[in-house]
């Protein structure tokens, strides 16, 4: 399992950049299956957290995962300082290159502290139980006698002695075994469920932070790139005439498509002395493409076929009870089709890296969630070995998952080979929106049935999406299990239920974004109970709770399983927050929604209002059960950010295509929610000593469904199909 070595005397120190001289710890947080095989240098020894302190008493942490405003630089550490009582005032940290040595690094799945919590309590008592060991073996008393607290050492005595000065020590000793480990009675957590400011905030305010975008090399170039329109088309001739003519413009050369799927798309790379030079040669460049086949793709024309998909039989993703039979002895039924459009994840920073490719090595600084694949894509390219890449994470400029595909790291690479020269790439809004890892298309069915007492007994859901899987293997046209599963994992308390899939073949890079398939999962089943309650005329709180059933823990096909108990939970608490059928303003009404994703529980009420025919969303009542919470305010801050995020995607997602090529351009016509448009947003986090779950992802299913159930209950319509902007309502 997971095991931590005292390496403060190993040569391996100076290759992860911590100086001599202190105190460092490595600690193993990944285990190799069966199937796989670790690498020979990490045979027995695959760190990816260190925390080295020093004799001046700081203690650094080195962070594998990428900070893009999900606060995880700030609430990975205090978990560590809080199991070994250390001063946060005296907590640094320092970023990790993308390397196996640290386990996985993929920032996205909300799994960072889901993943890294144990492991780093753990980091912390050894750190904690050596500088005891070393206290006593100084003071020549018993270690039981000694006690921790604020980064000192205390004996019984009352005499003290601080962290730094006992390193010399403690370095020398051999790590503690886990059966002589103490942890915290959580009662006496100093950080963790606290409120911590983030380590990084000055660095922000101040604008010392690099983000990729910062980063200068000397001599660097450059670098914009014309891309097909249509996705996987080639060049087939160019004429740089008028954009050598550009002031600031050095060369133009076409890149290659690389085929995989973290690949360059390919192109015309236009190569200047600065970006806004690079961007105008661009836009100056006369290129002949060759669209290929996927100039055909109508998004429009796309839909309707797998909506005509969804009603017809697929293939079964699971099957309880018998749906057919439950239709055939309703005494009512209920079926409804929704439709939702691609999205894009339009970043506030663009994609873009530097790299710079010297003889046999090369090195990149880039916003990536994932360094790993970065790493392995250079490689590859390269066709050189991963000790000779070095892949820098700098601060992102958010991600929702685009960054985790660095396949704008390979074209930094690209050029930079090319000409012999450090370069930055640098994607314009245009590029980010039109040519990204767009989320799925999707068609779904849902059907119910009722027996006379108006209780449910049926509950068919059928759907077809073009799956992310398509984009690993060219030709899959069916949903892949985790896919089906958010579907199928229903926490209702029906005796009759059944889930199929429909075909759909992809036309674009699929991607995950910021909470993937629970977007229209969420969204359906979440309308469609709305549906049903108004069709039994039941109060939709009263009614979503008597569905959900019984408190009970579901057993599920996958690990994940659901506790009704606390997803019911987190409803009644959002309607209690929300005051739930109180009298509103005339013109008000509320709607609600609740969703189980990333091992979270999320319930959101929200206040809506009409006027001229325009929606308003007032309050946002959010309420989350994530198990055991590291840092309040990041998780709050994230739940804030889910809000107005599902709300953009309610009022304005939307991307589409015609004769193969996006039609959205920039913030103009894929427009992004506006500072008079955000709502209060109340958060609670319901106290909880589980163990600690998604945050940054649970958070967006359930605001586009409630804002829909919402405007049923003010205007008598429901809407299936997303974005309200189509129907002029925002």
């Amino acid at each position: 399992m997971k095991s931590i070595k005292n390496i403060s005397r190993r040569s391996f120190v100076k290759s992860i950049g911590l100086a001599s001289g202190g105190l460092i710890l490595a600690c193993n947080t990944s285990v190799f299956s069966d199937k796989e095989k670790a690498p020979e240098n990490l045979i027995n020894f695959n760190p990816n957290l260190f925390v080295q302190i020093n004799s001046d008493g700081s203690v650094i942490l080195i962070a594998s995962r990428s900070e893009m405003g999900n606060g995880v630089r700030t609430s990975l550490p205090s978990v560590i300082a809080d199991e070994m009582e250390a001063d946060w005032s005296k907590i640094t940290v320092q970023q990790a290159v993308g390397d196996k040595k640290y386990g996985d690094q993929n920032t996205d799945g909300s799994r960072s502290i889901r993943y890294l919590y144990e492991p780093m309590r753990k980091m912390g008592a050894i750190a904690k139980a050596m500088l005891i060991a070393a206290a006593a073996q100084k003071w020549e008393v018993p270690a039981a006698e000694c006690s921790v607290e604020n980064h000192f050492i205390i004996h019984t005595s009352g005499k003290k002695i601080g962290f730094g000065d006992l390193v010399e020590i403690a370095k020398t000793l051999e790590i503690p075994s886990d059966t002589n480990l103490t942890y915290k009675d959580p009662k006496d957590f100093k950080y963790i469920g606290k409120h911590l400011k983030g380590v990084d905030v000055a660095a922000y305010a101040n604008g010392s932070a690099i983000f990729g975008l910062d980063k200068r090399l000397s001599n660097m170039k450059f670098v914009a790139i014309a891309r097909c329109p249509v996705a996987f088309g080639t060049v087939k001739s160019f004429d740089k005439t008028r954009a050598l003519k550009v002031a600031g413009v050095l060369d133009v050369i076409e890149i290659p498509r690389i085929e995989k799927p973290f690949g360059a798309l390919g192109g015309v790379a236009v190569i200047a002395t600065n970006t806004w030079a690079a961007f105008k040669g661009k836009e100056a460049l006369k290129v002949d493409w060759d669209f290929g086949d996927n100039k055909v793709y109508d998004s429009e024309k796309y839909m309707s076929q797998i909506t005509e998909n969804v009603h017809k039989l697929g293939k079964v993703g699971k099957d309880i009870g018998n749906i057919n039979n439950a239709f055939k002895k309703a005494a009512k039924t209920i079926e409804s089709t929704f439709q939702l459009p691609h999205l894009a994840h339009a970043p506030m920073e663009v994609p873009n890296a530097v790299a710079w490719v010297k003889d046999d090595t090369c090195e990149v600084w880039a916003p990536t969630q994932d360094p790993q694949s970065a790493r392995k894509e250079v490689t590859d390219y390269l066709e050189t070995s991963e000790d000779k890449v070095t892949i820098n994470v700098t601060f992102l400029g958010g991600g929702f998952g685009r960054k985790s595909k660095p396949d704008y790291v390979v074209e930094a690479v690209i050029v930079s080979k090319a000409i012999n020269a450090p370069v930055q790439v640098v994607w314009t809004r245009e590029d980010d929106i039109k040519h990204g890892y767009f989320h799925t298309i999707s068609a779904q069915y849902l059907k119910a049935s009722f027996d006379k007492n108006g209780k449910v007994t049926g509950w068919l859901h059928r759907f077809a999406l073009p799956s992310i899987v398509s984009t690993f293997q060219p030709g899959v046209d069916f949903a892949a299990g985790f896919e089906i599963s958010s579907a199928a994992n229903v926490p209702f308390d029906i005796e009759n239920l059944k889930v199929e899939v429909g075909q759909a073949p992809a036309h674009v890079r699929i991607g995950w974004l910021r909470s993937v398939i629970n977007i229209p999962h969420g969204f359906s089943i979440n309308v469609f109970a709305d549906e049903l309650a108004h069709a039994t005329n039941k109060d939709p709180l009263e009614f979503r709770l008597n569905l959900i059933g019984n408190d009970r823990i579901e057993d599920t096909n996958d690990p994940i399983k659901y506790d009704t108990a606390r997803l019911k939970n987190v409803l009644k608490i959002a309607a209690k927050n929300a005051d739930w059928g109180k009298q509103l303003p005339e013109g008000h009404a509320y709607g609600l929604a609740v969703h189980y994703s990333f091992y979270s529980y999320v319930a959101s009420v929200v206040e809506v209002s009409m006027k001229n025919n325009k929606v308003k969303v007032h309050n946002v009542y959010s309420v989350i059960d994530c198990g055991t919470v590291v840092n309040k305010n990041t998780v709050t801050a994230q739940m804030e950010g889910a809000a107005i995020f599902g709300m953009q995607l309610a009022y304005y997602g939307k991307i589409t295509a015609k004769n193969g090529a996006i039609e959205q351009n920039n913030y103009n016509d894929y427009k992004m929610i506006r500072i008079n448009e955000i709502p209060q947003v109340h958060v609670e986090i319901v106290e909880s000593t589980e163990k600690p779950t998604g945050v940054g992802e649970p958070g967006v299913p359930v605001i586009a469904p409630a804002i829909i159930n919402a405007i049923f209950k003010l205007t008598g319509k429901r809407y299936y199909n997303l974005p309200l902007s189509d129907y002029d309502l925002v």
